[in-house]
């Protein structure tokens, strides 16, 4: 083999190797989007969605069924809300429930899709309107301790 075959091989190679790893970093930062399908875009109103982003995952039983399409805040009622685009090949009945959930005990945040019994479903523009925020982690260990400190006070005699 000559100085130029070989210079040839390291260059494809090479070439693969950084492909490989942009395709690893768009799906690691849920930024791929390989799958172009027809969506319709559903919104949900939350007291608190934590540390919830754009284009984090929208799941049912498990699957992603889609992303996060925006977050804003809503100045009348204080609320945040959510839009999320989800497949055209996943229905979900008008009663369908809306969660903020965290993967694992410090993994990122999705939204939790729970379906509901409803005949009618979800189309584009609907509101979900069955909702629950995000558990904050800081909050529930507060009332943990504060909970631990008020049991250990003796009780006061009038």
């Amino acid at each position: 083999m000559n100085r130029s075959m070989i210079d040839l091989w390291v260059g494809i190679f090479v070439a693969a190797g950084l492909a490989g790893l942009l395709f690893l970093a768009l799906q690691v930062g849920n930024l791929a989007t390989f799958s172009a399908g027809d969506t319709y875009q559903v919104h949900a109103k939350f007291a608190n969605i934590g540390g919830l982003k754009v284009r984090g995952p929208v799941k049912s039983a498990g699957v992603v069924v889609g992303r996060v399409a925006d977050v804003r805040f809503d100045n009348e009622s204080y609320e945040a809300i959510v839009s999320m685009t989800l497949d055209v090949h996943y229905q979900f009945p008008r009663d369908t429930t809306a969660k903020i959930l965290t993967s694992g005990i410090l993994g990122e945040q999705y939204v939790g899709l729970e379906a509901g019994g409803d005949g009618v479903m979800l189309k584009h523009g609907d509101r979900v309107r069955l909702t629950q925020s995000a558990v904050v982690l800081e909050n529930l260990i507060g009332q943990f301790l504060f909970n631990k400190a008020a049991e250990g006070k003796p009780e006061e005699k009038r």
